[in-house]
């Protein structure tokens, strides 16, 4: 009778601490959540780090990021594509989502600065000016339809009058990524990426010179109005304001506005 007593008492307590790990775990999962950051293509590095400060801040969050050109990013939220945070590479997509109710325009905020350069391959000959770019046969650019930083680049040879005279030498990317990545592979002579995308492969590209000439490259973010997750979405972009991150930012080459 006192074995059958000793295993009653072992089985009483094992369910006590099995109802207690369920508790434990049934609250954390009602504390755990998700939340998805829409961050435009050359953001990619500096919100990868950001995430996972994020996610040590907010037990059992995990955030969930999604990278490609801005225009892009913003189809996806029309087509109903849950997104908390959106982050844009220019002014003009993200007056597009407001404009379309696709975020919390009272959360949108202008969070860092770019520059815009133009780079060639890794020992390659390097223009002098924007004026030598006619002796390269092939230029590549953002898609200015869908990429902020070819409509950056377009400013810029439109306001030094070669956009029309370079036409017939551009090569388009899908986003500023894919620019540098022709740059890098030796595929074009030149082309127009951000500088902080460029800093990312200083062992296969130089800079030739910063861009000038069109609006300063001001990235805005605000909360989605697409997702499920506002309140982190909000906690977010709060966090993306604070001075720990833009340490982090600074380290890509950000600035703050």
């Amino acid at each position: 009778m006192r074995g059958i007593g000793m295993l009653l008492a072992k089985k009483a307590r094992l369910a006590a601490c099995l109802l207690g790990l369920w508790l434990v775990l049934g609250g954390a999962a009602a504390q755990a959540g998700e939340m998805v950051v829409s961050g435009a293509a050359s953001l990619t590095n500096a919100f990868d780090e950001l995430k996972v400060l994020y996610e040590k801040k907010h037990s059992g969050l995990t955030v969930h990021t999604n990278y490609a050109a801005s225009n892009p990013l913003l189809k996806q939220m029309q087509e109903g594509a849950p997104v908390d945070v959106f982050a844009s590479a220019d002014q003009e997509t993200m007056d597009k989502a407001e404009k379309a109710g696709l975020i919390d325009p009272a959360s949108r905020r202008d969070f860092v600065r770019n520059t815009l350069v133009l780079i060639v391959p890794k020992g390659s000959k390097k223009p002098s000016g924007m004026s030598e770019l006619s002796g390269c046969r092939r230029i590549a650019v953002g898609n200015p339809d869908s990429v902020p930083a070819g409509r950056y680049a377009r400013e810029s040879l439109t306001r030094a009058g070669l956009w029309e005279a370079l036409a017939p030498r551009l090569i388009m990317g899908n986003s500023v990524r894919q620019v540098l990545d022709y740059v890098a592979r030796g595929e074009v002579d030149a082309g127009f990426v951000y500088a902080t995308d460029a800093r990312q492969m200083v062992d296969k590209v130089d800079v030739v010179l910063v861009a000038e000439g069109h609006k300063p490259v001001l990235y805005p973010v605000a909360v989605a109005t697409t997702g499920k997750n506002a309140a982190q979405g909000k906690a977010f972009v709060d966090f993306l304001l604070s001075p720990e991150a833009g340490e982090v930012l600074a380290r890509y080459g950000f600035s703050r506005p």
